[in-house]
């Protein structure tokens, strides 16, 4: 019979164990500084109605989407009624609304799950990527001070990444909607395809968004451009120099003086809530593409690799589930999408592959003594020290050849001599050296080590 390749379809990563410890550690760092900040932990099935994920028809998403049937259906000649998530906004907007009368408001919710997008098959995009998420909810009102605490939560999760210096960029539709109306760009849908332009500024250059807009497309005069483009390179150096710049935009209607009263509120909360200046600015080519957006809304940057893209988006809407419910709930919240920040970081050269999560291996010299090597092991694992034993005989060169290759870093030898001594033997790989400790001593000379490379990162 011939045999199947293994294979894996494009479009999802697959990594290998001490790469997928990496990013599993990854994921650790980010729930822990989600629940640090009070949000609470929510997981929704990958598979919903497909009537409820596309409440709006013909868009890009609804070509993306990987829609669901069982062979009996298939059978029967039905069309699919189940579809996969392919981000986490629209499954929260169905679970607040389906359970609106059981949550407390503000509701602070942290996702992180698969979610899962009919991509082209191409470099760096993923078909099943994490998406790791916060939002807060509020019933009916939201104040802007929430908008201020996301930053926060922005800094503490890439502050213990480790990743390099970065910058939380802020803007607001408000400001950007109401300076595109004092120039006579007033009707709502221009605006949006405008908007959709500018957020484009960094990636493409002045050049090619002044091109676009001046086109046969959009037809606005070389005047109204300039005076975009002036407006949407503004960046801010200090917070000072951000309210500084925030004045010297000159007045404008009622949504733009409201879009600049909310950015000063929120830059001067994010100082407030302990993050140096050096890691938010004002950047008001920001826009985000999505529209429900409409106030405060962020792109995170690595300051050194500008060429990865914004690690961490997202924003304020005005209400989360108009589609399912009556009630007017408005939000503030942000995406990690983790599966390619990771692919990105590492094809950088910023992660790198980790340590085992096992601490120990403990050899085997000579099976009669098996009942000694799993009781060293059971007092280790009872000190909280990851451990595995050899429990299939092989040359002691062998085994060790296997720790090394597994990335365990410490090797324990109890033959005859020292058990008979009441002492073990102990190799460091990781240092190439080796010492002997008495038994009753290995826990205490284990966590010194262990201590020291976790403080070593």
């Amino acid at each position: 019979m011939a045999l199947t390749p293994a294979r894996t379809m494009p479009g999802v990563l697959e990594l290998l164990p001490l790469d997928q410890i990496a990013f599993q550690r990854m994921l650790d760092v980010i729930r822990r500084n989600y629940e640090r900040f009070g949000f609470l932990p929510v997981e929704t099935p990958v598979i919903e109605f497909s009537d409820v994920l596309l409440t709006k028809t013909g868009g890009e998403t609804e070509r993306q989407v990987y829609f669901v049937q069982s062979t009996g259906s298939l059978e029967q000649g039905e069309k699919p009624d189940l579809a996969l998530r392919f981000d986490l906004t629209v499954p929260l907007a169905r679970y607040v609304a389906e359970h609106e009368h059981d949550l407390s408001f503000p509701f602070r919710r942290y996702q992180m799950q698969r979610v899962y997008r009919g991509e082209r098959a191409q470099r760096g995009r993923f078909r099943e990527f994490y998406q790791c998420d916060i939002d807060v909810i509020g019933k009916d009102s939201l104040s802007v001070r929430y908008d201020a605490e996301v930053p926060a939560v922005i800094y503490s999760v890439f502050r213990e990444l480790n990743i390099g210096a970065f910058t939380i960029q802020l803007n607001n539709r408000k400001l950007l909607r109401g300076f595109f109306e004092s120039l006579g760009v007033v009707d709502g849908e221009q605006q949006t395809l405008v908007l959709r332009e500018v957020d484009k500024l960094d990636k493409r250059g002045a050049d090619s968004v002044r091109e676009v807009l001046t086109g046969a497309a959009f037809g606005l005069s070389v005047d109204v451009v300039e005076k975009i483009l002036g407006f949407v390179q503004v960046r801010s150096t200090s917070l000072q120099d951000a309210y500084d710049k925030l004045d010297a935009l000159g007045a404008g209607p009622e949504s733009m003086e409201q879009g600049r009263a909310e950015l000063k509120e929120v830059l001067g909360l994010i100082h407030a809530f302990g993050v140096p200046e050096a890691y938010y600015a004002l950047n008001l080519s920001i826009a985000r593409g999505l529209d429900y957006y409409t106030g405060t809304v962020y792109e995170t940057t690595l300051n050194d690799h500008p060429q990865i893209g914004s690690i961490c988006s997202g924003g304020r809407y005005e209400n989360l589930a108009g589609q399912y419910t009556k009630s007017h709930l408005p939000g503030v919240g942000i995406s990690i999408g983790l599966t390619r920040l990771y692919w990105q970081l590492r094809d950088a050269g910023l992660v790198s592959t980790a340590n085992s999560t096992v601490d120990v291996l403990v050899t085997q010299m000579d099976s009669a003594h098996i009942p000694a090597y799993l009781e060293l092991a059971n007092e280790l694992r009872g000190a909280g020290i990851a451990t595995e034993v050899v429990l299939e005989g092989s040359k002691l060169g062998k085994q060790f050849k296997y720790a090394d290759r597994a990335g365990i870093r410490f090797v324990i030898v109890l033959g005859e001599n020292e058990i008979a001594k009441g002492m073990v033997t102990v190799k460091d790989l990781r240092r190439e050296d080796q010492f002997e400790v008495a038994r009753s001593e290995l826990i205490k000379a284990l966590r010194v080590e262990l201590e020291q490379q976790q403080a070593m990162g």
